[in-house]
């Protein structure tokens, strides 16, 4: 290659060839095996396989001085492609694919189902805030449709305000995160508890064998929507269990249900390297438990104080109410060695906004209004691994970290 069809110069001579038709094993190596006959170099390669149709594109260096060896190498690629029932297309040009735009940024979208009315809708939006898409691939396919769109030309924060508000008229699930190395950084995931990791709420089991389980109901909904104290609702509700025999603990244990796919979800982020945390302002009876049966690497709550075998109705140690879940998240990424801007945060009531405001990345997961406006991204199915989606894991990856092995039941 001559120093005119250099890459390093913008105008040397290239050539996009397009195959597709039905796949078969061996079409790739067959295409650059054709193309190494005319000794040109490979500058990109992109190929798709959907419902066994093969799209592989590659573009390549023009043969011959000057790109004057096009000929040849057209008939022999179109001969090469018919003989294998396939179409082929090969269109002139110069220089590589254009450069992206500055601002590259990850659009996640779930939907169950994900139609193409709210697919036309988040490519008209981005298109309206000047982003390319770039590249679409598809993350899931179960138990939501997740898509993926790799977007240049904007910065993430107005793409993300834009997407939001279309989100939230579609019905569908949208994440916009930066694009870069640090996305498969993020090492540290903490969850809130109650109505995330557990489909309950613990307390309200505890109220339930005391007998006071509507009184306690009453005070934690007004907590969740951020309507009273936290502490001060939390010594209040703790003090209706005053007298219950400690033994009813492991009765709760027994009761609380994981949220579906919260196993696959820990299991997962630690089969590909990343420590897993929980805090609530539920308490550690409990709490301590899902450490053990999940394998978390951190966990912290309220505790209960306990005499002569019975609850006294007091909490003893440190209260986790809103500011501690963020103070905890920052001790555990101190502790874990991952900076706070590599952290996942998730949760669904008032008393997360400070963590999840705090991390990295703040996910609401069927949240609370006030919650899903001021979080990152939000999650609105019920299945609580869908958050792998968000951090770029595909279904085909899950499957493979975790054995095949679904808890959605």
């Amino acid at each position: 290659m001559s120093a005119s069809q250099s890459p390093e110069h913008a105008d040397f001579p290239t050539l996009l060839v397009k195959i597709f038709g039905k796949d078969r094993p061996g079409i790739t190596a067959g295409l650059f095996d054709t193309l190494a006959a005319y000794a040109v170099d490979v500058i990109d390669i992109e190929q798709v396989v959907t419902r066994g149709r093969i799209v592989l594109c590659a573009l390549v260096t023009a043969p011959g001085p000057n790109g004057t060896g096009q000929g040849e190498l057209r008939a022999t690629v179109h001969s090469w492609a018919e003989s294998l029932k396939l179409e082929a297309e090969i269109i002139s040009g110069t220089g590589d694919n254009r450069p992206r735009g500055s601002g590259r940024s990850h659009v996640t979208v779930l939907g169950k189902p994900l139609t193409a009315e709210s697919t036309a809708a988040i490519a008209a939006s981005i298109t309206a805030t000047g982003g390319n898409i770039d590249r679409v691939f598809r993350l899931a396919k179960y138990p939501v449709t997740a898509v993926e769109f790799a977007v240049s030309g904007v910065e993430t924060e107005p793409l993300r305000t834009a997407l939001a508000t279309e989100a939230s008229v579609l019905g569908v699930d949208v994440a916009v995160v930066s694009a870069g190395l640090h996305r498969r950084a993020q090492r540290l995931v903490v969850m809130d508890v109650d109505s995330t990791v557990i489909q309950d709420e613990v307390i309200e089991l505890f109220a339930a064998h005391a007998g006071c389980e509507q009184e306690v109901a009453e005070v934690t909904a007004r907590a969740m929507r951020g309507e009273l104290d936290f502490e001060q609702s939390l010594h209040a509700r703790v003090a209706l269990l005053a007298g219950l025999d400690a033994s009813v603990i492991e009765k709760v244990r027994s009761e609380v249900r994981l949220t579906p796919g919260a196993r696959t979800l820990i299991r997962t982020l630690k089969r590909l390297g990343y420590q897993v945390g929980v805090v609530s302002g539920g308490f550690t009876q409990v709490t301590d438990d899902l450490k053990d049966r999940l394998g978390l690497d951190f966990a912290s709550a309220n505790t209960l104080e306990i005499a002569d075998g019975k609850l006294t109705g007091r909490v003893v140690g440190e209260i986790v109410d809103r500011a501690g879940k963020a103070r905890l998240l920052r001790r555990f990424a101190a502790e874990a060695g991952v900076p706070l801007a590599q952290t996942v945060a998730i949760g669904d009531g008032a008393n997360d906004l400070d963590m999840l405001n705090a991390a990295g990345l703040g996910v609401a997961f069927n949240a609370k209004p006030v919650v899903r406006k001021a979080a990152d991204t939000a999650v609105n199915v019920p299945f609580l691994d869908t958050v792998l989606y968000l951090l770029g894991i595909t279904r085909e990856e899950v499957e493979a970290a975790d054995g095949l092995i679904d808890d959605r039941a």
